[in-house]
Parts: structure tokens; C-alpha cells; sequence
């Protein structure tokens, strides 16, 4: 199955109502996130656990077709408290664009919550 597409929220020099995260559910546990059109560098993700236990969420090292040359220092993986909130990111482009410019992220089997994804103003 495709992974589930995430749509930043641009984050420009004015302001912005907080925006509803997209519910982690089986699906996006089973399939992923990806976020097209990524620049890491500008992507900061807000991560939201309702479970019961921590759990983990994952970004995913660029592939061997991509251009993240620094893939081979892997994956990111943050835990998530029972209940808490974790902001990640930016990221670097040299180690998680995938191919296609696109930004891969995986959650831990039993993750519930929401995901948000930002896009950080080239002028902040």
C-alpha cells in the first residue's frame, strides 16, 4: 500500500491557526507518512501520542537511488511518552531525501495520536 501523502503547514512571517494533526491510525502504522516535495531542512513535525506506553516514530534514511549521500548514518527514531507530544526535525537533506524529493516516516506498531507536519519560512 502507498504510504499516506502529509501536507505541511507553512509556517510564514504571519500567523498561522493551529492546524489539527492527521490521526495516526492502523493505516499510516502499517503504510507511513511521506511528505512530497520535501525540503528537510524546513519540515518540523509535531508528534502526538495517545497510547498507553511510549512509543517510537521513525524517519527514514534516504534510499540508495536518492540523493542522500549520508544515508548510511540511518534512520531517526523518537520516542513519544504515553500521552506526550514531541516536536522533530529539521532534518538534513544530505541523509533523509528520498528519491523523488520526498521525505519518508514510519510509527511504531500500536502508535495512536496525530502528526503535523510544518514548513518553516525561508524569511523566519
Amino acid at each position: 500500500m502507498p504510504r499516506t501523502a502529509l501536507t505541511p503547514t507553512n509556517l510564514g512571517v504571519t500567523d498561522v491557526a493551529d492546524p489539527t494533526g492527521t490521526a495516526i491510525d492502523s493505516t499510516l502504522v502499517t503504510n507511513g507518512v511521506v511528505i512530497n516535495a520535501a525540503d528537510p531542512s524546513r519540515i518540523v513535525l509535531r508528534v502526538a501520542n495517545s497510547a498507553g506506553s511510549a512509543k517510537k516514530v521513525t524517519v527514514r534514511a534516504g534510499g540508495k537511488d536518492g540523493p542522500a549521500w549520508m544515508r548510511t548514518q540511518g534512520d531517526t527514531e523518537v520516542s513519544v511518552g504515553a500521552s506526550g507530544t514531541r516536536w522533530v526535525g529539521p532534518f538534513s537533506e544530505a541523509r533523509y531525501l528520498q528519491h523523488g524529493g520526498k521525505l519518508n516516516i514510519d510509527f511504531e506498531s500500536g502508535f495512536t495520536g496525530t502528526i503535523t507536519a510544518f514548513k518553516l519560512s525561508r524569511s523566519l
